[in-house]
């Protein structure tokens, strides 16, 4: 059966180390496997992308690929056809399926019933190749620490919801300063705080989130699909923005992130996002880079 990447927990935790581990390999250029060599990949995009469109058909293509852009359009899935029915078809014409959607079910139901690798590349509910990616990008920068603090600020959306499962699996101190109409999904949240090698802490206070922290997040304050709520999400949140003052009760070496698109001005300041703690476009170049590790990972374990 195929191994597939629908949401972080499945993998183990010493399976994502052996993924940010090839990673690093990549990046650095000590090993550069082509298992899609003769194969293509179907690239799905319900929603519309910059970073995970041109990293996915970078990282396919480099892999030894070719890397096939599928639109709404062309698919409909569930509509059209259902998934299932798509998954079987997908699955005999290309070695590996990405999809980036609205729905976690139609991307678990692809994985379901595809017989080839599935990557989730974005749901309303989790976005775990970015992740994976950030968490990366934090070792990059701070090697050597066993647990990092690290604070998200804004709307309790799928990047707060992915770094919860991911503190199911690793040792995280998170702490996710949010309005209290903001909060991330229950059920990840309760099970991230039964974790018994994480703490996690939901807050209303930014200096609570902030203070000493290793890494301070963000993102923006309506996600795609969100838009209609954004004066709403902004009254709400506008106290978390990511500004020098607040960035200034973290850590002194804290690493400032944010997963892009960014709206300047709102949830984040020209002067912390374009500083000296901002890695935010090591993180938008680290997609590409966990994305091939994340892909070549399934290849071989399917």
């Amino acid at each position: 059966m195929a191994r597939s990447f629908v949401r972080e927990t499945d993998f183990t935790a010493d399976e994502i180390r052996q993924v940010i581990s090839q990673c690093a390999d990549m990046k650095q250029g000590r090993t550069q496997p082509t298992p899609l060599a003769g194969k293509s990949a179907a690239l799905i995009f319900t929603k519309e992308s910059l970073r995970t469109r041109l990293s996915f058909e970078v990282g396919v293509s480099e892999l030894g690929g070719a890397p096939i852009y599928v639109t709404d359009a062309e698919i409909k899935l569930g509509q059209r056809e259902s998934v299932a029915d798509a998954a079987r078809v997908l699955s005999r014409y290309v070695g590996l399926i990405m999809i980036r959607t609205f729905e976690q079910e139609d991307v678990e139901e692809l994985a379901q019933y595809a017989s080839v690798p599935v990557v989730n590349g974005l749901t309303d509910l989790l976005h775990p190749c970015q992740i994976l990616g950030d968490y990366f990008t934090i070792v990059e920068h701070k090697p050597g620490q066993d647990r990092y603090s690290i604070c998200y600020l804004g709307d309790g959306n799928n990047i707060v919801n992915s770094w919860l499962n991911l503190a199911t699996l690793l040792p995280l101190d998170l702490r996710i300063g949010t309005d209290d109409d903001c909060h991330p999904d229950p059920a990840l949240l309760k099970a991230a705080q039964a974790s018994a090698h994480s703490q996690v802490l939901v807050t209303s206070d930014p200096k609570e989130a902030v203070a000493g922290a290793d890494v301070v997040y963000t993102d923006v304050w309506a996600s795609m699909g969100q838009k209609h709520l954004a004066e709403e999400k902004e009254q709400k949140l506008r106290r978390f923005q990511l500004n020098s003052s607040l960035l200034a009760e973290a850590d002194r070496s804290a690493l400032v992130m944010h997963c892009l698109p960014a709206e300047r001005g709102k949830e984040i300041t020209d002067e912390v996002m374009d500083g000296p703690q901002s890695v935010v476009f090591d993180q938008a170049e680290n997609r590409l880079h966990i994305q091939k590790a994340i892909m070549l990972f399934l290849l071989e374990h399917s």
